[in-house]
Formats: C-alpha cells, structure tokens, sequence
C-alpha cells in the first residue's frame, strides 16, 4: 500500500499553534465562545487546542464532546448499525459562538449532521468549522471550513489518515493511503 505523508510530526505542532493564535484573534476573551469536538476523531484534536489555548492565553474555553451518529443521513442506510459515542456536553449553546473541531472534512456529511445535533444543547449565535486536512474535492454538501491546516486534492479511491501518537502511533503524522481494493 503506498502512503504519501501529508504532514509530519512538526508541522502538526506548528498548525495547532497557528489555530489558538487565529481562534484568540477572533474570539478574543472566548466569554461567549465553546469548543465542540466531533466524535471520534475531532475529540484528540480538541483536547490539544483547549490545552494549547489555555498554555497560550491562560484561558479555559469551555469544550465538549458531540456524537451525530443518529443524526447522519445514512444512519439507516448501513448493512450494519452504527455504534455511537459518547455526547459530553455540560453547557448550553443557545446563544454562543460554537467552534467545531473535526480532523478531516470530507463530503460534509458529518459536519451537517453535527449541526443538527448541537440544537439539542440551543441555538448558537454563530457556527464555525475547524479541520486539520480540507479534502476540497470530495464535498456533498456546500460546507467549507473557517479553519484549516492543509488542503489536499484527493479520490474517491484514497483516505486520509491522521495519526497521534496518543494512540499508539510512533508519531503524529498525516498521511494520504489508497483503499484496499476486494
């Protein structure tokens, strides 16, 4: 399987910084912003920006987990169900700004869904999207984010994988694989 590494290690540490300094400058005191991490993926890439945040300005930016599992439009669709993770909300939305965090978008499909799911919790004030890898392309929907570490043109015949080394992985890295054909 070929691999084509997309962003390594430092580059990662170098975009996660890039992030906290654009969020401070648009978020300024974050007295009426909250961080949602999207489930599973955008959690771990969550956990670094809050951390990185309050290491930076000092700030604890209230965050969350949010699954839209039983919010996708193709939850019905699969020949086997959906398993889904945890929703870890302690907060209201109605009226903040809402920041959402995932690690790659895609067709767009979860980012939707994800909205759906986060009027649960109230309406924001305003939403916007945080993702590591842009896969420009592939989209289904008419969602783009606010934030983005790289764009790349890819195929339907590709994934994009990010790896943490908070899972095992000798390093972080993101990289570009071809699916396994059957």
């Amino acid at each position: 399987m070929q691999k084509r590494l997309v962003l390594d290690q430092q580059q990662i540490a170098i975009t996660l910084k890039r992030f906290c300094y654009q969020l401070i400058e648009n978020h300024d005191d974050f007295e009426d912003t909250v961080i949602l991490g999207l489930q599973p993926r955008g959690t771990l890439l969550l956990d670094k920006i809050v951390a990185l945040l309050k290491g930076i300005s000092g700030i604890e930016v209230p965050s969350g987990y949010l699954d839209a599992t039983f919010h996708r439009d193709d939850f019905r669709r699969r020949d086997f169900p959906l398993k889904a993770n945890e929703t870890k909300i302690d907060f209201l939305v109605e009226g903040k700004k809402v920041i959402l965090i995932d690690d790659v978008l895609y067709q767009g499909r979860s980012v939707r869904a994800a909205m759906d799911a986060m009027i649960a919790f109230g309406r924001p004030q305003k939403v916007e999207l945080m993702v590591l890898v842009d896969r420009r392309l592939t989209r289904d929907y008419p969602i783009m984010p606010d934030y983005f570490g790289v764009k790349v043109n890819t195929l339907d015949s590709q994934y994009v994988v990010v790896e943490w080394k908070e899972q095992g992985n000798p390093a972080d890295a993101i990289w570009i694989t071809e699916k396994v054909k059957n």
